[in-house]
Parts: structure tokens; sequence; C-alpha cells
């Protein structure tokens, strides 16, 4: 029979895989969305900006997001993680992460009915978020700091 040491490989392999994938997303949307608010609604820039937003949300975040948490969850349990100190807060990050997609899928569907509520800037401001996330999350899972 083979145990978490003989899985922890791919899991992790699969993991790092996901993060990468829905970092991407998670990059690229918010940088759409500057270039979106500056679309006259209802134009065919619009248009073609609605269908990457949606097709980058549902089709690559939306699925990179649930694998990642699916199996980070599995390597935490596995590897008897929830009583580190570290790993609580990369959870409260991951957490806040999630949250922050959330806000974007929000804000794609007001784009989508061309109800759009932000300035450029503020989409340039909140494409930095998720790279802040990112730094602080992957320095708590390598360093382990407390």
């Amino acid at each position: 029979m083979t145990g978490y040491a003989d899985w922890q490989p791919w899991l992790l392999s699969l993991h790092i895989i996901a993060v990468i994938a829905w970092m991407a997303g998670m990059l690229y949307l918010p940088r759409l969305f500057v270039y979106h608010a500056g679309a006259k609604p209802g134009s065919e820039l619009s248009e073609t900006f609605k269908v990457m937003e949606r097709r980058l949300l549902r089709m690559i975040i939306n699925p990179a997001m649930i694998l990642a948490w699916i199996v980070g969850l599995t390597m935490a349990t596995w590897g008897h993680y929830w009583g580190e100190g570290w790993f609580h807060a990369k959870l409260a990050l991951l957490i806040a992460l999630s949250i922050l997609h959330a806000a974007f899928a929000r804000w794609r569907r007001h784009f989508a009915q061309d109800r759009n509520l932000h300035p450029a800037k503020f989409y340039r401001m909140m494409n930095e978020v998720p790279t802040l996330f990112m730094i602080l999350i992957v320095i708590l899972a390598i360093v382990r700091p407390f």
C-alpha cells in the first residue's frame, strides 16, 4: 500500500501547476478590466473583452482555484499542517485571495451587463494585489517562519 510520501511529489506538482494557472489568470483578468474600462459599452471592442473575460474566468481561473484548494487541503491534511502557525497565516491569505477572486468575478459580471462601476486606474491598482498575496503565500509555504 502506498502512503502520503509516495503521492506527495505528484500532489505538490499538481498543486503548483494549479496555483500557476490560478495566478496567471488573477494577474491577467484585472489587466483586461483596465482596457475594458476604456472601451465604449456595447462597442465591438467591449463585446470582445466580455468574451475574453468570461472564458478566462470560467475555463482557467475558476477550475485552477478549485484544484489548488482541493489538492492544497489534501496535502495539508495528509501532511498534518493544521497545527502550524505558518499554515494558519497562509490559509488566511488564501481566503483573502479567494475573496479577491470573487470580487473579480463580480466585476466581470458588471462589465458583461455594461455596468462597470470603476475607472481604469482602480483596476490598475487591483492588478497588483494578487502579486502581493502570492509573494506572502510563497514565503510562508517555503520559509515557514513560525
